[in-house]
């Protein structure tokens, strides 16, 4: 390989697989070589607080994009095509940004490998490998689990204002006993996943 090619590192993670209402996130991540490693672990394993504070060190330095795919989509083509289709799309939006990005770091000539948390890999035009709990391991995909995280949870905290008697601030669409039982005493609310068991 040309020594003067720089290997950009892609990271991609979701969030939003398990729960019975909402979008399904995900993220996609390039971290630059002198980004702060120290801030960065598997999304679940931080506090909101530390989210928050790392979510905004990602925007500000990497190069990323957010995918999202709504619950009527994942009930037509399921979860896991959905979760697929939304890193999909969270490479489309980050793919438009890295061309600046990486002339801002001084490259002008690179190449990309990725990497992505679970069993399947998204359809993007480079090598990309799969390995579970990857969000655990590389610093690239806790990335993008951190993006993908932050993006659902704020958007499940504006379906919490439209729909306050879900609860969906409380447990963000996951398959809580107060959540099914509410879905059964009034019935689904318009953000349902209705191809979910309850």
């Amino acid at each position: 390989m040309d020594s003067n090619i720089t290997v950009f590192s892609v990271g991609f993670d979701e969030a939003g697989r398990g729960p019975l209402a909402g979008p399904v996130a995900a993220g996609c991540v390039i971290l630059p070589k002198d980004f702060p490693m120290e801030i960065l672990n598997d999304s679940k394993k931080l506090t909101e607080k530390k989210r928050l504070i790392a979510e905004e060190i990602i925007k500000e330095k990497a190069c990323w994009g957010i995918g999202l795919v709504d619950h009527a989509t994942i009930d037509r083509i399921n979860i896991l095509q959905a979760s697929l289709l939304a890193m999909k799309t969270a490479y489309s939006n980050m793919i438009q940004k890295l061309p600046e990005w990486a002339k801002a770091q001084g490259i002008t000539s690179y190449k990309l490998n990725g990497i992505t948390d679970g069993t399947k890999c998204p359809e993007v035009p480079f090598e990309c490998r799969c390995e579970p709990k990857a969000d655990g391991k590389y610093p690239e995909v806790m990335a993008a689990s951190i993006l993908a995280k932050t993006c659902r949870d704020r958007i499940m905290l504006e379906m919490d204002k439209k729909y306050p008697e879900y609860g969906y601030a409380k447990h963000k669409g996951y398959p809580t006993r107060d959540h099914m039982e509410i879905c059964r005493k009034i019935g689904p609310s318009p953000i349902q996943r209705l191809s979910f068991k309850y």
